[in-house]
């Protein structure tokens, strides 16, 4: 018999994970959905080296023993000399770096961003996949655990965005007919200090993997203790990689400036005209977005408030601008769009966050934002195998509405990446279709999303063809 999730008895708080309505719910909800050169020797020759590698792969065996901020401008220097690269290089070097090799993370990192194949797979180690006798992989790579701890703040003030959470988790766990893991609900209480005691408890409970925590802060809490005896998948990105053998995921801001970044160089982007709001989200897209180029040789001509009253001046600057990158919500983003025409900019590519959704849904007045690319989830705008459409959800389950439909996708991914990490982290071509893109995991723990990406056509929200999350 299939074990039902439970609450942990441990925590000191009443938790009501799910209460009585919501397995019924889900299982409607489905059912109704159905510097110099370096050199490598080898055995017959000396091969030379390229300098941007030799460079960076002197770097990474030095990373190694490096910690806080020296780490990370380590790692930026690394990822600024691998950009130096083309396509082809990139990939024969890695082909060529030998088991153990430091740098080959780095260089499957950047071929994963570049969607190109890895040659083979990542250097992962100190994964906890054997314990408690799991059972082995099905065909398709499907091997969940035996015991399951979720550490989720169901109290305090991150209760409300850890609920759609959790109710998309369940709905991915209702969903599957094959052998699901005994999982347990763990309230952090929103703070370090519970989170901590919670992840302790489930260690000691015989759970063999853990979803959690929420917040970034706890995230950071618990990667800092080095090693943990039962992996995890934390919902959050930490301020450093996680530790050997855990991973984490998370919708951060600074992904779509990447994804923004890299969709505008595949169509040839070179000078960048960015318009954003002042919040901290769009901050750091648009801080995402300009490194990146930067590192591709392309670069960010202006970056001017959404309030601007005219654009003229900075679309003639010398040289032009050849793409614009909005960082800024629905409203915003159409008393723009006759200011970009006015100032020349109404035929160049234009992509924005995916905030451009914010404040839309009326098809007469969202006609200003079409042609406007934004990255989304596949879930919103094509469908996934495993839960019924976005707006068969939303009218089921109040949690599957709004805004919370993204944390509602991003929940029922860490169902699936719970269940398949030992097929992400252990082949090379790893990778899972979840509700906001396509998943796989890069070889420091960080689970990489590839958006679908839509637009708006005539004022309705549309995939584009060939989006970026279908290779």
């Amino acid at each position: 018999m299939t074990p039902k999730p439970h609450v942990s008895a441990a925590s000191r708080q009443p938790i009501r994970a799910a209460g009585p309505w919501l397995a019924p719910a889900l299982a409607i909800l489905l059912l109704g959905g159905c510097g110099g050169l370096g050199v490598r020797p080898t055995s017959e020759t000396t091969v030379v080296q390229n300098p941007a590698v030799a460079e960076a792969g002197a770097l990474a065996r030095n990373g190694v023993v490096l910690t806080g901020q020296a780490r990370v401008d380590n790692e930026r220097r690394i990822h600024q000399l691998l950009s130096q690269l083309d396509n082809d290089t990139l990939a024969r070097e890695a082909t060529a770096a030998a088991p153990g090799d430091p740098l080959y993370n780095y260089m499957g990192q950047a071929l994963l961003e570049r969607g190109l194949p890895l040659p083979r797979p990542f250097d992962h180690a100190a994964w906890t996949f054997d314990a408690n006798s799991r059972p082995p992989a099905e065909s398709d790579g499907y091997r969940p655990p035996v015991k399951l701890a979720m550490l989720l703040p169901l109290s305090g003030n991150l209760a409300i965005a850890a609920s759609p959470v959790r109710d998309g988790f369940m709905a991915g766990y209702y969903g599957e007919r094959r052998r699901r893991p005994e999982v347990t609900f763990y309230d952090t209480t929103g703070s370090i200090a519970g989170t901590l005691s919670a992840y302790d408890r489930a260690v000691a409970e015989g759970n063999d993997f853990v979803v959690g925590p929420l917040d970034r802060a706890a995230v950071d809490a618990l990667f800092a203790r080095g090693s943990t005896p039962v992996s995890l998948l934390a919902l959050n990105s930490g301020s450093q990689s996680p530790p050997a053998g855990n991973a984490s995921f998370a919708l951060a801001p600074e992904d779509e400036g990447i994804a923004a970044a890299e969709y505008l160089l595949a169509r040839g982007a070179r000078r960048v005209l960015v318009v954003a709001g002042s919040d901290d989200s769009q901050r750091r897209a648009v801080d995402a977005l300009r490194e990146r180029l930067g590192e591709r040789g392309a670069t960010v001509t202006d970056v001017v408030g959404e309030g601007i009253a005219d654009l003229g001046p900075f679309a003639a600057r010398e040289g032009g601008v050849d793409a614009v990158f909005l960082a800024m919500r629905g409203g915003a983003a159409r008393e723009l769009t006759p200011k970009l025409a006015l100032a020349g900019l109404g035929g160049v590519p234009r992509v924005a966050t995916s905030q451009l959704l914010s404040g839309t849904g009326n098809a007469e007045e969202d006609r200003a934002l079409d042609g406007i690319a934004f990255p989304t989830e596949t879930w919103a705008v094509r469908g996934i195998t495993g839960l019924p459409s976005a707006t068969y959800a939303a009218g089921m389950l109040p949690t599957a509405r709004g805004a919370a439909a993204r944390l509602f996708a991003f929940g029922y991914d860490a169902w699936l990446l719970s269940a398949y990490m030992e097929r992400l982290v252990k082949t090379a071509d790893g990778s899972i279709q979840g509700a906001t893109g396509t998943l796989q995991v890069d070889g420091f723990g960080n689970v990489k999303r590839i958006p679908a990406w839509a637009t708006f056509i005539s004022g309705v929200v549309m995939p584009l063809p060939g989006g970026a999350d279908r290779r």
